[in-house]
């Protein structure tokens, strides 16, 4: 499983291989590269969604179900989904608690209309056709329900941007030379470079029929989350 990658056209195989290959330490490597602050942002994505006890809550690209295990946490319901099998095998073992189900986000192996919100966190940008993945997030969520998008975005201030911008393209790879699988690294950051600004994805989700669209950046833009609604 060494040296696997996705490319920009994001084949769900390769991109399945690629976070498989990743999955023993996935979650130390997204505290390293982000300097710690991924801890701050899955706060701020729990209180976006604000699940209630009770409510039914998918976790999309779950991945090892450190933001769904955040979640449950609340009394609601989670459904950790993830196309990668080598993650959710991680997550089994890692958050015993939660329901793990394999699945696709261009075709969800769910109901209309069965939860209250759904969710997903730097992983709509793997995903092969955005607004498809949106309109099938819409499709499973409830009538007045909710979907809330953590991924990493474009930072506002110019200046700024320049900085993260050399991060991105210099010192991610040379970090992740310590991974077990550096070259998808690379593809994070060429992913991120590729993805839509804030307002970008906001018209994408209202295309696919989100309403209500609006975002809250955080780092600076670095992440930001969007957050619509299902019309009744």
């Amino acid at each position: 499983m060494q040296n696997q990658r996705a490319g920009l056209d994001k084949q769900r195989a390769d991109v399945a291989a690629m976070f498989d290959a990743v999955a023993k330490r996935y979650d130390l490597f997204n505290s390293v590269l982000s300097l710690g602050q991924v801890y701050g942002w899955r706060k701020a994505t729990v209180a976006a969604v604000d699940p209630r006890p009770g409510q039914r809550i998918l976790d999309l690209a779950a991945g090892t179900g450190t933001s769904s295990a955040a979640l449950a946490e609340t009394g609601a319901y989670v459904v950790a989904s993830d196309i990668s099998l080598g993650m959710l095998e991680q997550g089994r073992r890692q958050q015993p608690g939660i329901d793990f189900v394999a699945g696709d986000a261009l075709a969800l192996p769910f109901p209309d209309d069965t939860f209250d919100a759904v969710t997903i966190s730097y992983g709509l940008r793997n995903v092969e056709n955005t607004e498809a993945a949106l309109r099938e997030m819409l499709r499973v969520t409830k009538p007045g329900g909710r979907v809330v998008i953590a991924e990493f975005s474009t930072p506002t201030n110019r200046a700024f941007r320049y900085v993260y911008t050399d991060y991105l393209v210099a010192a991610l790879p040379r970090i992740a030379k310590l991974s077990s699988n550096p070259v998808a690294y690379g593809y994070l950051a060429e992913s991120i470079m590729a993805w839509p600004d804030q307002a970008g994805l906001a018209d994408v989700m209202a295309r696919a029929g989100w309403t209500d669209i609006g975002w809250q950046n955080h780092a600076g833009g670095i992440v930001a989350l969007h957050r619509g609604w299902k019309a009744q």
